[in-house]
This record gives structure tokens, sequence and C-alpha cells, in this order.
């Protein structure tokens, strides 16, 4: 009632004013609305219908911002709730794969990813189970779709190139950790696995430049040591390609700097050795090898003097060399067995015997020692000691190999590398180590599973083995 009561009382007032106000101003104007249309209206029905005009415009524009608004609530509304949804899909998702419900969190993403194609973590989330199952090709294409919508995410990028590596596109791989150096140059994550990968690819200059840059890095003293010894392995390997590339000046300024990392560096010491040898500098190779034997006692560099001195033809010499290693050291049985082991590759057949029959220890150990002391006794017309012998030999299962096992894994091998095929350690190819008491320390655990064989052509020339 009272809103009726003011309405009445408004139109009473408004019309009382539009006649008090159109008698004040009598009289008409002309309004042109076109060339053959015009209008009659006194002064104050002008105003008012310009007034009428303007508040129809008004209400005009605040009922299309208001519908604008409830329209902006209700797809604002809507998206929020898709989102609600596409979170709890993808939160079930993750709780699933943690459960080892792989297949339902697959699922479970997919079905988050129908409701929004662009979600990030479900892509990297749903990649990640694709490696995990090997489906490289699904992965690879979930995380490039990722990496679209968002070019500049490291953890993305990481996990493509994960893919890519798993997936044997080794250089893709590369280019898309480089992606993520461009966007952050000191992460150690993308600067390990490029280090990584340029290592499978014998990249080894690549490899080496990452590496001293890894060590500029504020790392932990223990990390910092392996880094150390990787940064030395790396300089040798750029070494011996320069070397098989014919480049002997530069591989000896990269040996030289492993030798300075490292003093007990046995492989740069053998490849300084290798460029003297090409370069006709034989007998200040032997010099320098015979040298590091002596600060070293390592009988590898034994074998390479054996080598050399063989294909001279001056056995007397390596004979001579082995004695004096002897007189220093007359109970070690290492050097007892190379040096009949010697003996015997020169039909020296009474001094070999002589040697390794006084032999303790390795020759229960090492099939070869008992092949070698069969034929010496076969040599010697004794049938029924030879015959001993071989039955010592057949009754090995398992065949030792002489001469060198890797401390890192004890991969056996008959020829020297300064790198271990099997875990790419380098350095630790012994000689016989079981003669010295045990494996050396090594900084890899020996059941861990083998890595890539690793395609390495030694320096040194292969020892040749009974």
């Amino acid at each position: 009632m009272l809103r009726l009561l003011t309405s009445i009382f408004l139109v009473s007032a408004g019309i009382f004013v539009y006649s008090y106000f159109r008698e004040l101003n009598p009289g008409t104007m002309t309004l042109h609305t076109g060339p053959s249309t015009q209008f009659d209206l006194s002064p104050v029905t002008l105003v008012v219908f310009s007034m009428a005009v303007g508040a129809v415009l008004v209400a005009l524009a605040v009922g299309m911002r208001q519908t604008v608004h409830v329209i902006g609530n209700w797809r604002s509304t809507r998206l929020q709730r898709r989102k609600e949804k596409v979170d709890a899909l993808h939160r079930e998702g993750t709780h699933a794969f943690m459960s080892k419900r792989t297949s339902e969190a697959v699922g479970l993403f997919e079905k988050a990813l129908a409701i929004d194609p662009n979600r990030v973590d479900s892509l990297l989330w749903l990649g990640n189970i694709y490696r995990s199952e090997n489906n490289f090709s699904e992965a690879i294409r979930l995380h490039q779709h990722a990496n679209r919508i968002d070019d500049r995410n490291i953890e993305i990028l990481l996990e493509l190139a994960k893919d890519l590596e798993a997936a044997k596109r080794y250089e893709d791989s590369l280019q898309s950790l480089q992606k993520i150096l461009k966007i952050e140059p000191d992460n150690l994550t993308a600067l390990i696995r490029k280090r990584d990968l340029s290592i499978r690819l014998e990249k080894w200059s690549e490899a080496l430049e990452i590496q001293h840059r890894l060590l500029k890095a504020s790392l932990p003293e223990s990390e910092r040591r392996a880094e150390t010894l990787l940064l030395t392995g790396c300089m040798y390997e750029v070494g011996r390609q320069l070397l098989e590339r014919g480049h002997p000046d530069k591989a000896r300024r990269y040996f030289r700097g492993a030798i300075k990392k490292d003093r007990t560096f046995l492989p740069a010491y053998i490849g300084i050795g290798e460029i003297l040898i090409q370069e006709g500098k034989t007998k200040q190779a032997v010099e320098i090898l015979k040298k590091v034997f002596a600060k070293t006692h390592n009988v590898i560099i034994l074998h390479r003097l054996e080598e050399l001195f063989l294909e001279q033809g001056e056995p007397s010499e390596i004979i001579r060399t082995y004695q004096e290693a002897l007189q220093q050291d007359p109970h070690n049985a290492m050097l007892q067995f190379y040096l009949g082991k010697l003996y015997y590759r020169l039909e020296m057949v009474d001094e070999a015997f002589d040697i390794l029959s006084t032999i303790e220890g390795p020759q229960d150990q090492m099939v070869d020692y008992h092949k070698i002391m069969a034929n010496l006794f076969l040599r010697k017309q004794h049938m029924e000691q030879a015959v001993v012998e071989l039955k010592k030999a057949l009754q090995f299962k398992k065949r030792v190999v002489v001469p060198y096992v890797c401390t890192a894994c004890q991969q056996e091998t008959t020829e020297w590398a300064g790198r271990c095929r099997r875990c790419g350690s380098w350095n630790s190819l012994v000689a016989l180590p079981w003669l010295d008491g045990g494996l050396g320390v090594s900084g890899k655990d020996s059941t861990s599973p083998p890595v890539r064989v690793v395609p390495y052509q030694g320096i040194a020339s292969p020892f040749e083995t009974v």
C-alpha cells in the first residue's frame, strides 16, 4: 500500500512539475529527425523526453552489465566445479599409483585429461607411468604435449629427457637437457644427466667441459672426490681419442693433466708411453715406464714392458726387469708367477719349472697355473705329474681368467684397458689381485647391475695368456 501511495505521489508531483515548467516556457520547438520528418515539441517536453531516453539507456546498460555478471558467475562456477572434479580424479590417480594400482591410476589420469587435456601434472604423471611400462612413445607424446603448454617448466623437460634416453634417442635427450640449461644454466641435475649421456655417446670433450663446471659447484666432500675421479677419467679419454685421431701433442697435454690430478692414474702413464712409441722414442718410453713401475710397483707396467721388449727382440731385458723386481720383493708370488709365465712363453722350460714349482698359494686358485705346469711336466716326460695337473685344471667349475680383473665389478678380462668395459670405472683393472690378499676397495657396489658395455679398446697391447 505504501509503495502504491508513493508511486501515486511521485506521478502527481511529476505532472505538477511538468505543467508548471510548461507554463513558464510556452511555445514549441521543431525537432527534425530526417529530411522530411519533423516534430513540434515544447521545450519542457523535449527535456523530459531526453531524460526518459537517458533513463532507458542507463537501465539497459545496467541490465546488460548484470546479465554479463550473471553469465560470468555461471561460467566461473562451472569451471570451478570442473576443476574440482579434475583435482579429485588427479588425487585419486596419484593415490592409486602410490598404492601400486597402476591400471586404475592410468584410467583416472585419462579421465582427468579427458575433462582438461591441458592439465600439466596429470600429463606428467601419466607419461611417467607409461615410461615405467616401457611405453616410451606414449610417454614422449604426453610430455611433449605438456612442454608445449609450459615450455619453461624444467620438470617437464627433465622427464622428457628421461623418456628420450630410455627410447635410445640420445641426441634428442641431449637437446631437452640443453633447453633446461638455457633456462637455468647451473641446474646440477641437467648438467649431470648431460654429462652421463655425453659419456655414453663418447663425447668426451663435452663431458669434460661439463665436469669442470660441476666441480665449481658447492658439492659435499665425498661427492667432490668422486667427481674429481670422473674428471680425471674424462681427461684421459679426451687424450685417448686425440691420440687415436693422430694428435699426439694434444693428447700428451690431457694425459699429463690426468696425472696431475691423480699421480696413481696408470692409464695416463701408459698413454704417454704409447705416444713416445708412436714417435719412435721407444727407449724413452721404456725409461718412463720403468720409473712408473719403481713408483707404483704395478705389475701391469711390466706387462707393457714385456710386450715392448719382445716386439724389439730383446727378451733378456724384460727378464732382467722381472728379476730386479723380485730382488726387491723376493716373496711376491705375483711377480714369480709372471716371470715363470714369461719363461714359458720363451720356451725356457727349466727356468719356468724351477720358479713356478716353488710358488705357494696361487696354484689352488688359477686354472692357467695348472695348465702351464701340465705342459711343463709333459715336456719333461713326467706323464703322471702332467695328468695330475690337468685333472686339477679340469676341476675348476669357473675359469679364473689371467691376468686382469676389475676391482669395482669383478669383471675378468684377458686385455688390459684404461676403463672397465662392464662398469665403466677407470684405472680399476688389476693383475691377479687375489695374490695380494683380496680385491682393492672400490667406490662402487659390486652387487649393482652392470652398466652398458663400454665400446673402448685399450691403448696398451693385450697381454698374451696361456
